[in-house]
């Protein structure tokens, strides 16, 4: 995966085969990300790269992330649980994910249009970060680790993956990720372990 936030911009996020050729999906919708990026930016997110896409943040805080498919690109908002989604525009990443969190875009044009809105979503996340305000804990047998839901707020396929898993699959991940004292390790960890998740497979099995 790229480290650079340019690379992704120009070359693509480096995690198949199709990285810095023209059929790259960030190719496709080049001016609608680049139209994103500034809206980041001039809202006064600070940029990052992380899981090889450009991230957002506000007080050291994950506020939103971009990615690109195929057939869309989109704005991810960290901690959706706590968004409003005032103007209705929010929707959820696939059928098993809990709380819609994403803006998606199916032409380079609509950024500019929805400008406005998507600015001011930021803003209200940024006011969450500012005030130290999380979303409530979900009560249940699993409480999974803030780098795996960072790495599924990310990743879409691999969100849709880990959900469709078993309960008893779902908590060898967590086991095996809460075993590691550094977030450095339960991130390298989860990196690790995505080809495994998609495949419908425990931390343990082969």
């Amino acid at each position: 995966m790229i480290t650079d936030i340019e690379d992704y911009f120009t070359r693509g996020c480096g995690r198949c085969e199709r990285f810095a050729t023209p059929d790259c999906s960030t190719r496709q919708w080049e001016s609608g990300l680049n139209a994103l990026r500034r809206i980041c930016l001039e809202a006064g997110l600070a940029e990052a790269v992380k899981w090889g896409h450009p991230c957002y943040l506000h007080r050291e805080r994950n506020i939103a992330i971009i990615g690109a498919f195929r057939g869309d690109f989109r704005l991810n908002f960290f901690n959706a649980a706590l968004m409003k989604d005032s103007e209705g525009v929010l929707e959820k990443q696939g059928p098993n994910t809990q709380h819609a969190g994403m803006i998606r875009f199916t032409a380079n044009g609509q950024v500019d249009a929805m400008a406005p809105v998507v600015r001011a979503y930021l803003e209200e996340a940024m006011a969450y970060a500012e005030a130290g305000i999380l979303p409530p804990k979900v009560t249940g047998d699993i409480v999974l680790p803030e780098e795996l839901v960072e790495a599924m707020d990310a990743d879409p396929e691999l969100a849709e993956a880990f959900h469709a898993l078993t309960p008893g699959r779902q908590k060898s991940y967590v086991i095996n990720l809460n075993g590691a004292k550094q977030a450095a390790t339960r991130i390298a960890r989860i990196a690790k372990f995505r080809d495994k998740i998609l495949t419908g497979k425990g931390a343990t099995e082969r």
